[in-house]
Protein backbone atom coordinates (compact mmCIF):
# COMPACT_ATOMS: atom_id res chain seq x y z
CA UNK A 1 0.00 0.00 0.00
CA UNK A 2 1.32 3.28 -0.88
CA UNK A 3 1.25 5.97 1.86
CA UNK A 4 1.49 9.81 2.30
CA UNK A 5 2.19 12.00 4.79
CA UNK A 6 0.80 15.37 4.87
CA UNK A 7 2.54 18.36 7.39
CA UNK A 8 0.70 21.65 8.24
CA UNK A 9 3.66 23.95 9.71
CA UNK A 10 1.82 26.52 11.17
CA UNK A 11 1.91 29.07 13.89
CA UNK A 12 1.21 27.52 17.42
CA UNK A 13 1.85 24.32 16.34
CA UNK A 14 2.90 21.33 13.73
CA UNK A 15 0.06 18.95 12.58
CA UNK A 16 0.13 15.86 10.41
CA UNK A 17 -1.47 13.40 8.80
CA UNK A 18 -0.89 9.60 7.18
CA UNK A 19 -3.49 9.09 4.29
CA UNK A 20 -3.71 6.26 1.69
CA UNK A 21 -3.74 6.81 -1.98
CA UNK A 22 -7.61 7.55 -1.37
CA UNK A 23 -7.04 10.30 1.10
CA UNK A 24 -7.84 8.46 3.68
CA UNK A 25 -6.55 9.55 6.78
CA UNK A 26 -4.92 6.43 8.80
CA UNK A 27 -3.00 8.71 11.40
CA UNK A 28 -2.85 12.08 12.60
CA UNK A 29 -0.41 13.90 15.00
CA UNK A 30 0.81 17.05 16.37
CA UNK A 31 3.43 19.11 18.14
CA UNK A 32 3.13 22.48 19.57
CA UNK A 33 5.71 25.43 19.98
CA UNK A 34 6.20 28.93 21.60
CA UNK A 35 5.58 31.66 19.93
CA UNK A 36 8.11 35.02 21.10
CA UNK A 37 6.73 38.32 21.43
CA UNK A 38 10.36 40.12 22.11
CA UNK A 39 8.81 43.77 21.93
CA UNK A 40 5.25 45.05 21.20
CA UNK A 41 4.08 43.89 17.91
CA UNK A 42 6.74 41.63 16.96
CA UNK A 43 6.60 37.40 16.51
CA UNK A 44 9.37 35.36 16.44
CA UNK A 45 9.60 31.52 16.25
CA UNK A 46 12.99 29.48 16.59
CA UNK A 47 13.23 27.32 13.54
CA UNK A 48 14.80 24.36 15.91
CA UNK A 49 11.60 24.25 17.35
CA UNK A 50 9.70 23.36 13.84
CA UNK A 51 12.37 20.65 13.37
CA UNK A 52 11.95 19.18 16.72
CA UNK A 53 8.00 19.02 16.36
CA UNK A 54 8.54 17.82 12.76
CA UNK A 55 10.61 15.02 13.50
CA UNK A 56 8.25 13.79 16.48
CA UNK A 57 5.42 13.85 14.09
CA UNK A 58 7.21 12.01 11.73
CA UNK A 59 7.78 9.58 14.12
CA UNK A 60 4.24 8.74 14.91
CA UNK A 61 2.98 8.96 11.66
CA UNK A 62 5.57 6.20 9.87
CA UNK A 63 5.81 3.96 13.34
CA UNK A 64 5.07 0.61 11.62
CA UNK A 65 4.83 1.79 8.10
CA UNK A 66 8.34 3.46 6.98
CA UNK A 67 8.51 1.93 3.82
CA UNK A 68 5.08 2.30 3.11
CA UNK A 69 5.66 5.81 2.89
CA UNK A 70 6.25 7.27 -0.56
CA UNK A 71 5.76 10.97 -0.28
CA UNK A 72 5.57 13.98 1.94
CA UNK A 73 4.38 17.30 1.38
CA UNK A 74 4.20 20.44 3.62
CA UNK A 75 1.89 23.29 3.55
CA UNK A 76 3.58 26.15 5.95
CA UNK A 77 3.34 29.23 7.18
CA UNK A 78 4.07 32.13 4.79
CA UNK A 79 6.18 34.97 4.97
CA UNK A 80 8.56 34.17 7.61
CA UNK A 81 11.79 35.35 7.65
CA UNK A 82 14.59 32.24 7.84
CA UNK A 83 18.43 33.37 7.55
CA UNK A 84 21.31 30.47 7.37
CA UNK A 85 24.63 31.57 7.87
CA UNK A 86 27.52 29.48 5.79
CA UNK A 87 27.75 27.42 8.43
CA UNK A 88 23.89 26.46 7.86
CA UNK A 89 23.24 27.51 11.33
CA UNK A 90 19.92 30.01 12.03
CA UNK A 91 21.39 33.10 11.81
CA UNK A 92 18.07 34.64 14.43
CA UNK A 93 14.84 33.45 15.08
CA UNK A 94 12.14 33.82 12.45
CA UNK A 95 10.49 36.64 12.02
CA UNK A 96 6.74 35.84 11.83
CA UNK A 97 3.99 36.62 9.36
CA UNK A 98 1.82 38.55 11.44
CA UNK A 99 5.01 40.59 12.76
CA UNK A 100 4.88 44.35 12.66
CA UNK A 101 8.11 46.03 13.01
CA UNK A 102 8.75 46.34 9.45
CA UNK A 103 5.94 49.55 8.86
CA UNK A 104 8.93 52.08 8.24
CA UNK A 105 10.48 49.41 5.38
CA UNK A 106 6.77 48.55 4.02
CA UNK A 107 6.79 52.62 3.40
CA UNK A 108 9.90 52.77 1.71
CA UNK A 109 9.03 50.27 -0.49
CA UNK A 110 5.45 51.13 -1.37
CA UNK A 111 6.04 55.16 -1.57
CA UNK A 112 9.86 55.81 -2.60
CA UNK A 113 10.09 52.78 -4.79
CA UNK A 114 6.62 52.85 -5.49
CA UNK A 115 3.66 50.61 -5.84
CA UNK A 116 3.13 50.80 -9.15
CA UNK A 117 7.18 49.41 -10.00
CA UNK A 118 6.43 46.97 -6.93
CA UNK A 119 2.95 45.61 -8.94
CA UNK A 120 5.16 45.74 -12.61
CA UNK A 121 8.12 43.46 -10.88
CA UNK A 122 6.06 41.21 -8.55
CA UNK A 123 2.36 41.72 -8.72
CA UNK A 124 1.91 43.23 -5.66
CA UNK A 125 2.60 45.85 -3.59
CA UNK A 126 4.75 45.78 -0.12
CA UNK A 127 2.33 44.43 3.11
CA UNK A 128 4.29 44.77 6.88
CA UNK A 129 3.92 40.80 6.90
CA UNK A 130 6.28 40.23 3.61
CA UNK A 131 9.38 38.69 3.47
CA UNK A 132 11.08 41.51 1.56
CA UNK A 133 10.57 44.25 4.17
CA UNK A 134 11.57 41.92 7.10
CA UNK A 135 15.34 41.54 5.03
CA UNK A 136 15.58 45.12 4.92
CA UNK A 137 14.31 45.34 8.60
CA UNK A 138 17.38 43.19 9.65
CA UNK A 139 20.02 44.96 6.92
CA UNK A 140 19.12 48.08 8.88
CA UNK A 141 18.58 47.18 12.30
CA UNK A 142 21.01 44.17 12.58
CA UNK A 143 23.68 44.79 10.24
CA UNK A 144 25.75 41.93 11.89
CA UNK A 145 23.08 39.60 11.29
CA UNK A 146 22.89 40.40 7.75
CA UNK A 147 26.59 40.25 6.98
CA UNK A 148 26.34 36.56 8.23
CA UNK A 149 23.29 35.51 5.60
CA UNK A 150 23.65 32.85 2.73
CA UNK A 151 20.85 31.35 3.00
CA UNK A 152 17.20 32.89 2.71
CA UNK A 153 14.26 30.64 3.19
CA UNK A 154 10.69 30.53 4.39
CA UNK A 155 9.49 28.30 7.62
CA UNK A 156 8.34 25.21 5.52
CA UNK A 157 11.10 25.27 3.30
CA UNK A 158 13.51 24.86 6.47
CA UNK A 159 11.78 21.54 7.04
CA UNK A 160 12.26 20.43 3.76
CA UNK A 161 15.42 21.40 3.82
CA UNK A 162 16.58 19.73 6.74
CA UNK A 163 14.84 16.56 5.48
CA UNK A 164 16.43 16.33 2.19
CA UNK A 165 19.21 18.35 2.31
CA UNK A 166 18.22 20.51 -0.92
CA UNK A 167 17.32 23.83 -1.31
CA UNK A 168 14.10 24.57 -2.60
CA UNK A 169 11.04 26.32 -2.50
CA UNK A 170 7.56 26.60 -3.91
CA UNK A 171 6.32 29.51 -6.26
CA UNK A 172 3.24 29.72 -4.01
CA UNK A 173 4.69 30.68 -0.92
CA UNK A 174 7.69 32.78 -2.83
CA UNK A 175 5.01 35.00 -4.20
CA UNK A 176 4.44 36.33 -0.43
CA UNK A 177 8.14 37.48 -0.69
CA UNK A 178 8.07 40.32 -2.98
CA UNK A 179 11.19 39.13 -4.26
CA UNK A 180 9.58 36.85 -7.16
CA UNK A 181 8.00 37.88 -10.81
CA UNK A 182 4.99 36.21 -10.23
CA UNK A 183 4.06 36.34 -13.64
CA UNK A 184 6.80 34.99 -15.00
CA UNK A 185 7.67 32.49 -12.35
CA UNK A 186 11.49 33.46 -11.47
CA UNK A 187 13.07 35.68 -8.85
CA UNK A 188 13.68 39.36 -9.58
CA UNK A 189 16.28 40.57 -10.26
CA UNK A 190 15.39 44.52 -9.55
CA UNK A 191 13.63 43.27 -6.39
CA UNK A 192 16.95 41.45 -5.38
CA UNK A 193 18.86 44.52 -5.84
CA UNK A 194 16.56 46.78 -3.88
CA UNK A 195 16.88 44.40 -0.95
CA UNK A 196 20.27 43.76 -1.55
CA UNK A 197 19.75 40.29 -1.56
CA UNK A 198 22.30 38.07 -3.58
CA UNK A 199 20.76 35.63 -5.75
CA UNK A 200 22.84 32.58 -4.80
CA UNK A 201 21.09 32.63 -0.86
CA UNK A 202 17.53 32.03 -2.80
CA UNK A 203 16.23 28.41 -3.25
CA UNK A 204 15.62 26.56 -6.45
CA UNK A 205 12.36 27.34 -7.70
CA UNK A 206 9.61 24.08 -8.14
CA UNK A 207 5.92 23.88 -8.43
CA UNK A 208 4.15 22.59 -5.12
CA UNK A 209 3.80 19.24 -6.22
CA UNK A 210 7.17 18.55 -8.03
CA UNK A 211 9.70 16.20 -6.62
CA UNK A 212 12.79 18.05 -5.08
CA UNK A 213 14.55 15.09 -3.38
CA UNK A 214 14.68 12.05 -1.05
CA UNK A 215 14.41 11.91 2.57
CA UNK A 216 18.06 11.69 4.14
CA UNK A 217 18.55 7.84 5.62
CA UNK A 218 18.48 9.62 9.50
CA UNK A 219 14.58 9.55 8.88
CA UNK A 220 14.18 6.05 8.47
CA UNK A 221 12.24 6.47 5.56
CA UNK A 222 13.45 4.60 2.90
CA UNK A 223 11.04 5.27 0.02
CA UNK A 224 9.97 8.48 1.19
CA UNK A 225 10.63 11.50 -1.68
CA UNK A 226 9.27 15.20 -0.65
CA UNK A 227 8.02 17.48 -2.84
CA UNK A 228 8.08 21.36 -2.83
CA UNK A 229 5.13 22.48 -0.76
CA UNK A 230 2.67 25.33 -0.77
CA UNK A 231 1.95 28.28 1.35
CA UNK A 232 -0.39 27.16 3.59
CA UNK A 233 -3.39 29.45 2.15
CA UNK A 234 -2.46 27.31 -1.45
CA UNK A 235 -1.86 23.66 0.25
CA UNK A 236 -5.97 24.54 2.09
CA UNK A 237 -6.92 25.42 -0.92
CA UNK A 238 -6.04 21.71 -2.63
CA UNK A 239 -7.04 20.27 0.31
CA UNK A 240 -10.72 21.93 -0.25
CA UNK A 241 -10.49 21.03 -4.30
CA UNK A 242 -10.44 25.01 -5.02
CA UNK A 243 -8.22 24.43 -8.25
CA UNK A 244 -10.57 24.93 -10.73
CA UNK A 245 -11.07 28.35 -12.69
CA UNK A 246 -13.04 30.99 -10.24
CA UNK A 247 -13.69 28.13 -7.03
CA UNK A 248 -13.97 29.69 -3.86
CA UNK A 249 -12.04 28.88 -0.77
CA UNK A 250 -12.30 30.47 2.64
CA UNK A 251 -10.43 29.88 5.57
CA UNK A 252 -11.10 30.43 9.34
CA UNK A 253 -7.78 29.96 11.16
CA UNK A 254 -5.69 32.03 13.38
CA UNK A 255 -6.05 34.29 10.27
CA UNK A 256 -8.71 34.45 7.80
CA UNK A 257 -8.27 33.91 3.87
CA UNK A 258 -10.41 34.41 0.71
CA UNK A 259 -8.85 32.33 -1.73
CA UNK A 260 -10.02 32.58 -5.25
CA UNK A 261 -7.97 30.09 -8.19
CA UNK A 262 -7.99 31.06 -11.62
CA UNK A 263 -6.70 29.36 -15.01
CA UNK A 264 -4.54 32.87 -16.06
CA UNK A 265 -2.63 35.35 -14.50
CA UNK A 266 -4.45 38.48 -13.01
CA UNK A 267 -3.87 41.35 -10.54
CA UNK A 268 -6.37 43.62 -9.23
CA UNK A 269 -5.89 47.10 -10.36
CA UNK A 270 -5.37 48.26 -6.48
CA UNK A 271 -3.81 45.66 -4.96
CA UNK A 272 -5.83 45.03 -2.53
CA UNK A 273 -5.68 41.53 -3.25
CA UNK A 274 -2.92 39.38 -3.59
CA UNK A 275 -2.01 38.10 -6.87
CA UNK A 276 0.10 34.89 -6.37
CA UNK A 277 0.96 31.56 -7.96
CA UNK A 278 -1.02 28.66 -6.82
CA UNK A 279 -0.15 24.99 -5.73
CA UNK A 280 -1.88 23.46 -8.95
CA UNK A 281 0.88 25.09 -11.31
CA UNK A 282 -1.47 28.10 -11.98
CA UNK A 283 -2.23 30.97 -10.48
CA UNK A 284 -4.99 32.82 -7.57
CA UNK A 285 -6.06 35.76 -5.63
CA UNK A 286 -6.30 36.07 -1.92
CA UNK A 287 -7.51 38.39 0.52
CA UNK A 288 -6.09 38.02 4.15
CA UNK A 289 -7.81 39.40 7.19
CA UNK A 290 -5.27 38.87 10.25
CA UNK A 291 -7.30 38.34 13.09
CA UNK A 292 -10.64 35.34 11.99
CA UNK A 293 -11.12 32.34 14.68
CA UNK A 294 -7.95 33.94 16.73
CA UNK A 295 -9.97 36.91 17.26
CA UNK A 296 -12.72 34.79 18.34
CA UNK A 297 -10.74 32.36 20.69
CA UNK A 298 -9.02 36.02 22.15
CA UNK A 299 -12.88 37.13 22.92
CA UNK A 300 -14.05 33.83 24.27
CA UNK A 301 -11.04 32.41 26.45
CA UNK A 302 -8.87 35.43 26.87
CA UNK A 303 -11.86 38.13 27.72
CA UNK A 304 -14.73 35.98 28.75
CA UNK A 305 -12.40 33.03 30.13
CA UNK A 306 -15.19 30.87 28.69
CA UNK A 307 -14.43 27.39 25.99
CA UNK A 308 -17.66 27.20 25.31
CA UNK A 309 -17.41 28.74 21.67
CA UNK A 310 -21.09 27.45 20.59
CA UNK A 311 -23.02 28.28 24.05
CA UNK A 312 -21.52 32.17 23.55
CA UNK A 313 -23.77 32.58 20.24
CA UNK A 314 -26.53 29.55 20.97
CA UNK A 315 -30.07 30.73 19.92
CA UNK A 316 -29.01 34.44 19.23
CA UNK A 317 -30.86 36.25 16.53
CA UNK A 318 -28.72 36.46 13.41
CA UNK A 319 -28.90 40.00 11.68
CA UNK A 320 -30.74 42.13 14.78
CA UNK A 321 -27.77 43.54 16.84
CA UNK A 322 -26.65 46.93 16.43
CA UNK A 323 -23.18 46.15 17.89
CA UNK A 324 -20.21 45.93 15.80
CA UNK A 325 -17.11 44.39 15.92
CA UNK A 326 -13.62 45.75 14.00
CA UNK A 327 -11.15 42.36 13.98
CA UNK A 328 -8.17 44.49 13.01
CA UNK A 329 -6.27 43.01 16.58
CA UNK A 330 -3.26 42.70 14.43
CA UNK A 331 -3.74 45.31 12.35
CA UNK A 332 -5.05 44.41 9.21
CA UNK A 333 -4.06 43.49 5.69
CA UNK A 334 -6.62 43.10 3.13
CA UNK A 335 -7.93 45.29 1.80
CA UNK A 336 -6.47 47.91 3.78
CA UNK A 337 -2.72 47.34 4.65
CA UNK A 338 -2.66 49.23 7.53
CA UNK A 339 -1.15 48.15 10.64
CA UNK A 340 -2.21 50.73 12.71
CA UNK A 341 -5.80 49.33 12.61
CA UNK A 342 -7.20 48.27 16.32
CA UNK A 343 -10.23 46.05 17.31
CA UNK A 344 -12.71 48.01 18.18
CA UNK A 345 -16.58 47.61 19.37
CA UNK A 346 -19.29 50.29 18.48
CA UNK A 347 -23.05 50.57 19.22
CA UNK A 348 -23.09 49.24 22.60
CA UNK A 349 -25.83 50.35 24.90
CA UNK A 350 -26.72 50.02 28.26
CA UNK A 351 -28.59 46.87 27.79
CA UNK A 352 -26.06 45.38 25.47
CA UNK A 353 -25.29 41.51 26.02
CA UNK A 354 -22.14 39.41 26.06
CA UNK A 355 -24.60 36.75 23.81
CA UNK A 356 -24.52 40.14 21.55
CA UNK A 357 -20.95 40.98 21.51
CA UNK A 358 -20.14 37.38 21.00
CA UNK A 359 -22.45 36.97 17.96
CA UNK A 360 -20.57 40.82 17.15
CA UNK A 361 -16.89 39.30 16.55
CA UNK A 362 -18.31 36.29 14.36
CA UNK A 363 -19.67 38.75 11.92
CA UNK A 364 -17.31 41.24 11.99
CA UNK A 365 -15.09 38.82 11.10
CA UNK A 366 -17.47 37.51 8.00
CA UNK A 367 -17.97 41.64 7.13
CA UNK A 368 -14.35 41.80 6.76
CA UNK A 369 -14.24 38.54 4.53
CA UNK A 370 -17.08 40.16 2.50
CA UNK A 371 -14.87 43.15 2.20
CA UNK A 372 -12.15 40.85 0.03
CA UNK A 373 -15.03 39.73 -2.08
CA UNK A 374 -15.86 42.82 -2.95
CA UNK A 375 -12.81 43.67 -4.27
CA UNK A 376 -12.87 40.22 -6.06
CA UNK A 377 -16.40 41.31 -7.20
CA UNK A 378 -15.27 44.60 -8.93
CA UNK A 379 -12.71 42.45 -10.51
CA UNK A 380 -15.65 40.88 -12.27
CA UNK A 381 -15.45 37.46 -10.30
CA UNK A 382 -18.81 36.47 -8.94
CA UNK A 383 -18.56 34.24 -5.67
CA UNK A 384 -21.52 32.45 -5.36
CA UNK A 385 -19.95 28.99 -3.23
CA UNK A 386 -16.93 28.55 -1.79
CA UNK A 387 -15.45 26.05 0.47
CA UNK A 388 -14.79 26.59 4.63
CA UNK A 389 -11.75 24.79 6.62
CA UNK A 390 -9.96 25.72 9.50
CA UNK A 391 -10.88 25.87 12.85
CA UNK A 392 -13.38 28.11 13.28
CA UNK A 393 -15.51 26.19 10.46
CA UNK A 394 -16.70 23.65 13.06
CA UNK A 395 -19.21 26.53 13.94
CA UNK A 396 -22.15 26.10 12.08
CA UNK A 397 -23.69 29.69 13.57
CA UNK A 398 -20.38 30.74 11.55
CA UNK A 399 -20.81 29.18 8.55
CA UNK A 400 -24.75 30.58 8.46
CA UNK A 401 -23.22 33.98 9.21
CA UNK A 402 -21.28 33.84 6.39
CA UNK A 403 -23.58 32.09 3.77
CA UNK A 404 -25.87 35.14 4.10
CA UNK A 405 -23.45 37.71 4.60
CA UNK A 406 -21.86 36.84 0.99
CA UNK A 407 -24.89 35.66 -0.36
CA UNK A 408 -23.27 32.63 -1.28
CA UNK A 409 -23.60 28.93 -0.59
CA UNK A 410 -20.96 27.24 2.03
CA UNK A 411 -19.61 24.10 1.90
CA UNK A 412 -18.15 21.65 4.08
CA UNK A 413 -16.45 19.18 3.08
CA UNK A 414 -15.42 15.63 4.48
CA UNK A 415 -11.92 15.73 5.58
CA UNK A 416 -11.47 19.95 6.83
CA UNK A 417 -8.09 19.07 7.23
CA UNK A 418 -6.91 22.11 5.25
CA UNK A 419 -2.96 22.27 4.26
CA UNK A 420 -1.81 19.27 5.45
CA UNK A 421 -4.59 17.40 3.31
CA UNK A 422 -3.18 19.64 0.70
CA UNK A 423 0.32 18.70 1.53
CA UNK A 424 -0.60 15.45 1.46
CA UNK A 425 -1.95 15.12 -2.22
CA UNK A 426 0.36 17.06 -2.90
CA UNK A 427 2.73 14.51 -2.16
CA UNK A 428 0.71 11.83 -4.36
CA UNK A 429 1.16 14.09 -7.51
CA UNK A 430 4.43 14.60 -6.90
CA UNK A 431 5.55 10.69 -6.98
CA UNK A 432 3.11 9.77 -9.90
CA UNK A 433 -0.39 8.35 -7.92
CA UNK A 434 -2.31 11.30 -9.83
CA UNK A 435 -1.32 13.20 -13.20
CA UNK A 436 -2.13 16.34 -12.17
CA UNK A 437 -3.48 18.19 -8.80
CA UNK A 438 -7.26 18.73 -10.45
CA UNK A 439 -6.96 14.70 -10.88
CA UNK A 440 -6.28 14.00 -7.47
CA UNK A 441 -8.99 16.51 -6.05
CA UNK A 442 -11.48 14.98 -8.32
CA UNK A 443 -10.90 11.67 -6.74
CA UNK A 444 -10.52 12.63 -3.64
CA UNK A 445 -12.18 15.69 -2.16
CA UNK A 446 -15.80 15.21 -1.16
CA UNK A 447 -17.95 17.41 0.34
CA UNK A 448 -20.31 16.97 3.23
CA UNK A 449 -22.89 19.32 3.61
CA UNK A 450 -23.64 22.96 2.57
CA UNK A 451 -25.53 25.85 4.08
CA UNK A 452 -27.88 28.14 1.82
CA UNK A 453 -28.34 32.08 2.29
CA UNK A 454 -31.65 32.98 3.25
CA UNK A 455 -33.57 35.68 1.82
CA UNK A 456 -34.75 37.63 4.52
CA UNK A 457 -31.29 36.93 6.75
CA UNK A 458 -28.94 38.33 3.58
CA UNK A 459 -31.45 41.42 3.35
CA UNK A 460 -30.30 42.38 7.13
CA UNK A 461 -26.73 41.50 6.77
CA UNK A 462 -26.89 43.92 3.31
CA UNK A 463 -27.73 46.48 5.64
CA UNK A 464 -25.40 45.78 8.60
CA UNK A 465 -22.68 45.68 6.01
CA UNK A 466 -23.66 49.04 4.55
CA UNK A 467 -22.61 50.41 8.21
CA UNK A 468 -19.76 48.03 8.73
CA UNK A 469 -17.95 49.49 5.51
CA UNK A 470 -18.37 53.21 6.89
CA UNK A 471 -16.92 52.06 10.34
CA UNK A 472 -12.55 51.69 9.27
CA UNK A 473 -12.95 54.85 7.24
CA UNK A 474 -14.31 56.91 10.08
CA UNK A 475 -11.68 55.55 12.21
CA UNK A 476 -8.76 55.31 9.78
CA UNK A 477 -7.18 58.74 11.37
CA UNK A 478 -7.95 57.93 14.74
CA UNK A 479 -5.91 54.30 14.61
CA UNK A 480 -2.90 56.14 13.34
CA UNK A 481 -2.87 59.35 16.13
CA UNK A 482 -3.17 56.07 18.78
Amino acid sequence: MNLYIGLDLGTSGLKGLLVDAKGNILKESSAVYPVSYPKDGWSEQEPTDWLLAAKSVLKALSEGAEEEIKGISIGGQMHGLVILDENDEVIRPAILWNDGRTQKQTDYLNEVVGRQKLSALTANVAFAGFTAPKILWVKENEPENFAKIRKLMLPKDYLAYQLTGVFSTDYSDASGMLLLDVQHKCWSKEMCEICSVQEEWLPALYESYEATGKVKAEYCLPNAVVTAGAGDNAAAAVGTGTVKNCSCNISLGTSGTVFISGDSFSVDEKNALHAFAHANGKWHLMGCILSAASANKWWLEDILNTDDYAGAVEGAPLGESSVYFLPYLMGERSPHNDVNARGAFIGMRANTTRQEMSLAVLEGVAFALRDCVEVAKANGIEVKKTAVCGGGAKSKTWKKIIANVLNAEVVSLETEQGPSFGAAILAMVGTGEYACVEQACDAIVKEKSSVLPEESLTEKYEKKYRIFQKLYPALKQVFAEM
